[in-house]
């Protein structure tokens, strides 16, 4: 199966942003021809709000996204897959590819500021520790569980790329992500590799923030399912919405979700063709905008929405 996806986190209500995303992902899913698909990532309980799963399917299903099933439901959640996160972390292990890390983020931050040192990037402080060395820090706090990625000759972070339709080839180092919190919920990187591939993602679409993390999930799913799978994904990262003051859109932007707008007078369907014209794509149903859709036409900066525009 050949699939796109929409992925939200349930930790509130969508806004223009999300729902300007989620549109161009069934765009591209339906031009490209292939199945769309609906993940929650609900990995973290403390920010996922009671009641917003539905709300969010609801103001999707509102602006005419529909989804296609799989394995027998309209929708997955990434905490009912916990067992598959642990098997993928366990075959990483099993190879050597893992290792137990245990920096604060304070730790990091201060290591990186260093001389020489990339600012960011994990300076492999527990990369080597001893046996021994490892006991006395897990009587001390509890480990996260890092990649070991390679190395170059010089120690470098390996250089990985990965196409996308939009950005052209993105190139980065593969630093030593972490794949399980100290906590043990699986980290974001380790959960979205595995769910596209066994969910038969190959093509994902996105805000362009994150970017920067598509070499690494590259690089991952190669690990974990051979190069020709890592391969295979096609990338688009698309443009935020952006507020007034040129910063991302947030829901303290004011009326900037379904409902916050439907209480100014705004109907589903002007919401949508509001979300289309700011695509350059015609209004009306998107099966119709489908028919005028092409990525080389699309918009390479970002949309900046002001309320009081409306």
């Amino acid at each position: 199966m050949h699939a796109g996806r929409y992925a939200p986190s349930p930790s509130g209500d969508l806004h223009l942003g999300n729902l300007r995303t989620g549109m161009l992902a069934w765009l591209f899913a339906r031009w490209s021809g292939r199945e769309f698909l609906l993940r929650f990532e609900d990995l973290d309980a403390e920010r996922t709000v009671e009641g917003a799963e539905a709300q969010q399917l609801e103001d999707l299903h509102a602006v005419g996204l529909r989804f296609d099933s799989q394995q027998g439901h309209s929708s997955i959640r990434q905490s009912e897959r916990l067992s598959l996160y642990t098997q993928a972390i366990e075959r990483l292990t099993e190879s050597g590819l893992t290792f137990e890390c245990f920096c604060s983020r304070k730790d990091i931050r201060e290591a990186t500021r260093a001389p020489h040192a990339t600012p960011g990037v994990y300076p492999g402080t527990c990369r080597n520790l001893s046996e021994v060395e490892r006991a006395r820090r897990r009587a001390e706090r509890p480990a996260s569980l890092r990649l070991r990625a390679d190395r170059e000759d010089d120690g470098a972070a390996p250089q990985v790329s990965a196409q996308d339709l939009l950005l052209g080839e993105i190139t980065a180092g593969v630093d030593d992500f972490v794949l399980q919190r100290n906590d043990g919920a699986p980290a974001y990187n380790l959960a979205v590799v595995v769910d596209d591939h066994l969910t038969g993602v190959d093509q994902v679409v996105r805000a362009d923030d994150l970017a920067a993390s598509a070499p690494s999930q590259a690089y991952l799913r190669g690990l974990l399912y051979g190069t020709e799978a890592a391969s295979e994904v096609v990338y688009a990262h698309v443009p935020l919405v952006l507020n007034a003051d040129g910063r991302r859109l947030a829901k303290r932007d004011g009326a900037v979700t379904r409902s916050a707008l439907r209480e100014q007078g705004l109907t589903d369907e002007a919401l949508r063709e509001m979300l289309l014209d700011s695509l350059g794509l015609p209004a009306g149903t998107l099966a119709a905008a489908l028919e005028s859709f092409d990525p080389a036409s699309l918009p390479r900066e970002p949309w900046v929405f002001r309320p009081r525009d409306l």
